[in-house]
C-alpha cells in the first residue's frame, strides 16, 4: 500500500527525481503550503508508514484500503492552509486516517457486508515470538480479533495499542475525554480475550498443537 500511495498519488507524479534536502517538519509544511510539491512528498514520505498502518489497523487488508489511504494526503493537502501546527502532522494525519476508516465501516455496514482479512501486512508491536511463522499466524488472529470489534473501540486499540500513542494523545486525535478512552479501552482489551482466545486455541488444535 505504501509504494502505491506514494506512485498513484497524482500531485507526486510532478517530483523530480532529486532529494528533498533534510528540513524540519515546520519548514516542510510552509513550503507544502506555498505549493512546494517536493516539500509535500517528503511529507507524504516521512507519514505514508504511520497512514498505512492506521488504516489497515481499521479495515484490515482490504480493497479499500489503498483508496482510503490516498483521500488521506488528498485531503491533507486540501487543508494545508488551514494546518496551523497545533499537532504533528504525524497527529493530523492520523485523525484524518481514522475519520475516513470510521466513515469506510459506516458503509460497509450500510451494505451489510463484514470482511475479516488474513492479509499478510504487518502491524506494529504484534506478541513476540521466536518462530516467524508462529509470530506471523498471531498477527493474522489479532487481525481478525480487531476487525470483529464495533468501530468505537477499534479505533482506540489502533491508536492506543498497535500505533502507540498515549492515552492523552489518543483522546485529543479521537476528540474524546481520557476517561472515555480508558473506558473504550478496557472493555476492548476484555472483548478482544474474548474473541481471540478461541481463534488461537482452534489454530493450534489445527495444526495438532493442542492435543498436550
Amino acid at each position: 500500500m505504501e509504494t502505491r500511495l506514494v506512485r498513484d498519488f497524482s500531485i507526486c507524479h510532478f517530483v523530480t527525481d532529486t532529494v528533498e534536502e533534510k528540513l524540519n517538519e515546520q519548514e516542510l509544511v510552509k513550503k507544502a503550503q506555498n505549493r512546494d510539491k517536493n516539500a509535500f512528498k517528503e511529507l507524504v514520505k516521512q507519514n505514508e508508514h504511520r497512514v498505512a498502518a492506521t488504516v489497515i489497523g481499521m479495515l484490515g487488508n482490504c480493497p479499500e484500503t489503498d483508496d482510503v489511504g490516498q483521500e488521506t494526503f488528498i485531503q491533507f493537502y486540501q487543508s494545508l492552509n488551514k494546518f496551523r501546527g497545533e499537532s504533528s502532522v504525524g497527529t493530523y494525519l492520523t485523525r484524518i486516517a481514522i475519520n475516513l476508516s470510521l466513515n469506510e465501516l459506516k458503509r460497509r455496514k450500510r451494505r451489510n457486508t463484514h470482511f475479516f482479512s488474513r492479509g499478510e501486512e504487518k502491524m506494529e508491536k504484534a506478541p513476540d515470538n521466536n518462530d516467524p511463522n508462529k509470530k506471523k499466524e498471531l498477527k493474522e488472529i489479532v487481525h481478525m480479533g480487531i476487525e470483529q470489534l464495533k468501530p468505537k473501540y477499534r479505533a482506540v486499540v489502533v491508536l492506543r495499542l498497535i500505533e502507540g500513542y498515549s492515552t492523552k494523545e489518543t483522546a485529543q486525535i479521537l476528540r474524546l475525554p481520557v476517561g472515555t478512552v480508558l473506558s473504550r479501552l478496557s472493555r476492548a482489551q476484555k472483548k478482544l480475550k474474548e474473541i481471540l482466545t478461541p481463534l488461537y486455541w482452534e489454530t493450534n488444535v489445527l495444526r495438532g498443537e493442542g492435543n498436550g
